[in-house]
């Protein structure tokens, strides 16, 4: 009841006071026609009626009863009520229509004026909306909710305008928290860092002793480089609570970001005698530390103090897992298998874990260790992809080829479609001189990535170790139209040309592009050197071929027989012979040599 005569005040007050035009709606009864009174009661009525109807959320009703009250008195309130019920179910047609007609008919209601920048936002008039909130602020500057409304509204289109209303607000209501963090965001945002610092600085004098206020501060500076204002900060807050794990940890951050980690273990020691947090969140540190081992020996010592930290609260096999492959780092073989056997025997069903620390160690070229963790795991996992694939790859990359080719190809068989595991079978077999199931899996590999630069290299050399010159040839050239510098594929098919004595001019130019990229690569120097001998330039082709040697060592029976050839031509037919003897030694079955010894000639 109370409610109801709230609602009649406010009809009576509306439609008595604002000021009303009476509709001249020739669909009104001739008597009402001639009576403004009953016009007014009338409108009254349905005014009344639409304001309970908005009340319980009706808005379509709320919309016919207003739209019944303007046709007996066209009045200011009605307007804006009848605009308002339109905005709420986004008809911002009508809403604009009738908040204009409200503002026509009374100028000087606020409301009705602010519910027109609202419909402007709504319908992405920014301007015409910033155009109604300016005018406001002509006539009432002292009000503060307008300059809000204003301020945020430009941010986005006008952020210095935008500051400069927070600075009109802060003129009007002092230092205030939500503007002056509003006006250090914008300044953040343009870049302007030190105008940013003042505005946090002045966050801070309106209550110095907030703490929440300071961490916001300091993420504020830690964003902006301004690491030792930050820290000032962060030892000013663990001054007074030494227990706030959070500043520890945003301060051993920062010390991280500037590659101090000696510094940042030492807060991260704190964070780990906490018995507050969570595992996780220790196990993560420790982590930390253990990845940057790879890059910094000296993080090892810290990983492995964290983790036995860790160790004495918990009996979580996780941790063991890691300083299984702590004490794996430190060749220390015995701790580790006892650490490995903890794990196999209380977390068997955990492959990720293996497999995350495994790819570690292969990603970080520790392919020994990757090898002895793999060979761990895969008695768990058998036949686990990710697992075979690390193990594979591990030992392929130690030159243990024949050994790698049974995981590969458990991996192909796991997951035929993936194109790391296919490659790499492809390539083992390729070492294996298996050539044509080599080309086999490297071409299926090339239909799931047909624009694979190094799959075509790959591809092309089987075609080529084939002697399938025409699909090697294109192959090269294709790869070479997707990658003009890539320097394995230029020097690649520049020897293909050389033995073949074709285009020995372009395959000059192509094994420059390989030198240019790797000086000391011992394939690429014994290539150019190969190239030189073709042409007839002898005394180039000996220094690259020597220096070849000099960096891959003797027991390469290619750059032997080169050499010997070069040698040969130099009128050196002795030393020659003794290259030719080195390089008959280490491959007994090659024809040509042989020839070569015996017949003290090419």
């Amino acid at each position: 009841m109370k409610k109801y005569l709230a609602l009649i005040f406010l009809a009576l007050f509306v439609i008595g006071c604002s000021g009303s035009e009476v509709s001249k709606n020739s669909n009104f009864p001739e008597e009402t026609n001639k009576n403004p009174e009953i016009l007014k009661n009338k409108a009254t009525d349905h005014f009344i009626n639409g304001c309970l109807a908005e009340s319980n959320g009706d808005y379509s009703s709320a919309i016919t009863e207003f739209n019944q009250a303007l046709s007996y008195d066209t009045s200011a309130g009605i307007c804006y009520a009848l605009s308002k019920n339109y905005f709420t179910i986004h008809n911002l047609a009508n809403a604009l229509k009738y908040s204009k007609l409200s503002i026509r008919l009374d100028s000087s209601e606020v409301e009705y004026s602010l519910l027109l920048a609202d419909i402007y936002i709504q319908a992405s008039e920014i301007d015409s909306a910033a155009a109604v909130l300016e005018n406001v602020l002509t006539k009432d500057s002292s009000n503060v909710s307008v300059y809000y409304k204003l301020a945020r509204l430009y941010e986005n289109t006008r952020p210095l305008e935008a500051i400069k209303i927070y600075n009109q607000l802060t003129r009007i209501i002092g230092l205030d928290w939500n503007v002056l963090f509003r006006v250090a965001e914008l300044y953040e945002k343009l870049g302007y860092k030190e105008k940013a610092a003042e505005s946090i600085q002045g966050l801070l004098e309106i209550d110095p002793s907030n703490v929440a206020l300071k961490k916001l501060a300091i993420d504020f500076y830690v964003r902006n480089g301004y690491d030792n204002e930050a820290l000032k900060m962060l030892d000013g807050i663990l001054e007074s609570m030494p227990d706030d794990i959070e500043a520890r940890e945003k301060k051993a951050q920062i010390y991280l970001s500037e590659n101090k980690w000696e510094d940042a273990s030492k807060e991260f020691k704190h964070i780990i005698d906490e018995p507050n947090v969570p595992l996780d969140a220790k196990i993560s540190i420790g982590a930390t530390y253990f990845s940057k081992s790879f890059s910094d020996s000296t993080a090892l010592p810290v990983a492995k103090e964290l983790f036995e930290s860790i160790d004495k609260d918990t009996t979580y096999w996780q941790v063991k897992l890691y300083l299984a492959a702590i004490a794996l780092s430190e060749k220390n073989d015995s701790l580790a298998i006892e650490n490995f056997k903890y794990v196999t025997e209380n977390a068997s069903w955990h492959v990720e874990s293996w497999i995350q620390l495994g790819g570690l160690y292969f990603d970080n070229r520790k392919y020994e260790e990757a090898e002895k963790m793999m060979k761990e795991a895969i008695e768990l996992f058998p036949n686990e992809f990710a697992i075979n694939l690390i193990l594979g790859l591990s030992l392929a990359q130690q030159n243990k080829t024949a050994e790698s080719i049974n995981y590969l190809k458990t991996a192909v068989e796991l997951k035929p479609s993936d194109v790391n595991a296919l490659s790499a079978y492809g390539f083992a077999l390729g070492q294996l001189n298996k050539n044509e199931e080599a080309a086999e899996y490297i071409s299926r590999a090339l239909v799931l990535d047909p624009e694979n630069v190094n799959l075509l290299g790959q591809l092309g050399l089987i075609y080529n170790n084939l002697k399938q010159m025409t699909e090697s040839d294109s192959l090269y050239e294709l790869a070479l139209q997707f990658d003009p510098q890539n320097a394995l594929i230029n020097n690649n098919y520049a020897y293909s040309l050389s033995e073949r004595d074709l285009q020995l001019d372009r395959a000059l130019e192509m094994i420059k592009i390989a030198i240019e990229a790797d000086s000391s690569n011992s394939s690429y120097l014994d290539t150019y050197g190969w190239i030189f001998f073709k042409i007839g330039e002898y005394d180039e082709a000996f220094y690259y071929i020597k220096k070849a040697i000099d960096i891959d060592g003797t027991d390469n029976a290619v750059l032997l027989e080169h050499l010997g050839d070069v040698l040969y031509k130099q009128g050196k037919k002795e030393e020659a012979i003794e290259y030719w003897k080195k390089a008959l030694d280490l491959d007994s079955t090659n024809e040509s040599l042989k020839n070569k010894v015996a017949t003290g000639a090419i």
